[in-house]
Parts: structure tokens; C-alpha cells; sequence
């Protein structure tokens, strides 16, 4: 499966799926690394991995619209199947979604639906949680409301604050968003409606506990 992956900083998810892809085995391959900002860190590690990358800066547009054309355009011609966005900190269209319905997906640093939008770890803190954790989920015109392929979850420890809590999910979040993209480019993955179907084997026992039992 062709991969898009759209990024705007440093590119940590890009990174794990572009190991992930340098496997032989691995069903997907990354095509084409897009930045909306000209200074995002990822494009250098995506050149360095021999992937073409380019930005396509959104303040060069006059709208969402165009600016999202252009993405459209650029990925088409990479011939990508499926789009990734890690850490592409922009709000897409009702129409980018459409466009891309089924081919688009994301992960966000919570247990969905728990926690969507900004700020999830310290908010997670605030709620009391004892797991936190990552989804990867299709991207729908509701933010962060589409249908969920995976998630990870973590313990929430004793002394964490934000920001040692944001560092225990991202090591999740680099485990889960491979594993996610090899189910869907295994042709495991099947959206139905607002839910995703998996099929597999998978643990039936498999559980985290905190504290534990």
C-alpha cells in the first residue's frame, strides 16, 4: 500500500512508520512526506530515509480550500492509498474528508473518545485517570471522532505531571500507529459506519491494571 504522511513539526509518528515500513515484510511503503510548515524537523529525517518530502506551507494559501487542493494534488501524484497524518496540527475540511473517506488516518494522544482536541495529558491528570493513553482512528468532519482502528493505554503513575505522562503515551503511540497501518494495509481493517470491524487473532486475556491486581 502507497502511504502519504502529513507532518508539522518534528515527525516522531513519521519516524516509527517509516522503520516500521524499511522492514521487507511490512505491507505499506511511505511515498511522499508533506509539511505544512517549512521548518518542520521531519522533513530532514524523511530525506535522510530516502523518502521525497516537500512542504506545501498553508500560509502561502488564501483559505483552507486551496491550500488543501494542493495537498490533494501533491499526494495524487505520489499515487498514495492512504493517508497518515502524525502531528499535522491543521483542522481539515468537511470536503479534505470526503475526498479521503476510508484513506485517512490519525492518531491522538487519548483513549477516544476520552479527552479529544488539545491539551489531553493534563487534562487526563486533572480527571484522576489511572490509564491514559493513544488511539488511531479514521479521520471523519467531526475532530477526532472517527472510527477507532487501535488503541494503547498506559498507567498513569504516582508523581507524573504532563509532561512525563505525554512521554510514556508517545512511546505507545510509536508501537500502536505501525501496528494500526500494517492491519489496515493487510486489508484487516473494514469501516462500518461510525465503527471499525477487525479481523485476526488477537489475546482475548491481554489487560493492563493500575494499580496492579
Amino acid at each position: 500500500m502507497r502511504v502519504g504522511v502529513l507532518i508539522s513539526g518534528r515527525g516522531s509518528n513519521m519516524q516509527a512508520l517509516l522503520a516500521a515500513c524499511a522492514a521487507p515484510d511490512f505491507p505499506a511503503e511511505i511515498v511522499t512526506v508533506i509539511a505544512n510548515r517549512p521548518d518542520a524537523g521531519g522533513l530532514d529525517h524523511a530525506r535522510t530515509a530516502g523518502i521525497a518530502a516537500q512542504t506545501i506551507d498553508h500560509k502561502a494559501f488564501a483559505g483552507r480550500e486551496p491550500f488543501e487542493a494542493a495537498l490533494t494534488e501533491a499526494l495524487e501524484q505520489a499515487g498514495v492509498e492512504l493517508l497518515c497524518l502524525a502531528g499535522f496540527m491543521r483542522v481539515v475540511t468537511p470536503g479534505f474528508v470526503r475526498h479521503w473517506q476510508g484513506r485517512m488516518i490519525n492518531i491522538h494522544p487519548s483513549l477516544l473518545p476520552l479527552f479529544p482536541g488539545l491539551d489531553t495529558h493534563a487534562r487526563a491528570l486533572a480527571a484522576g485517570m489511572k490509564l491514559h493513553g493513544c488511539s488511531v482512528h479514521f479521520v471523519s468532519e467531526e475532530v477526532d471522532g472517527g472510527a477507532i482502528i487501535g488503541q494503547a493505554a498506559v498507567p498513569v503513575l504516582p508523581g507524573d505531571d504532563a509532561g512525563s505522562l505525554a512521554a510514556r503515551v508517545l512511546r505507545a503511540e510509536h508501537r500502536l500507529y505501525p501496528a494500526c497501518l500494517r492491519l489496515v494495509a493487510e486489508g484487516k481493517v473494514r469501516l462500518a459506519g461510525d465503527r471499525v470491524e477487525l479481523s485476526g487473532e488477537f489475546d482475548a486475556d491481554a489487560s493492563i491494571l493500575n494499580p496492579p491486581a
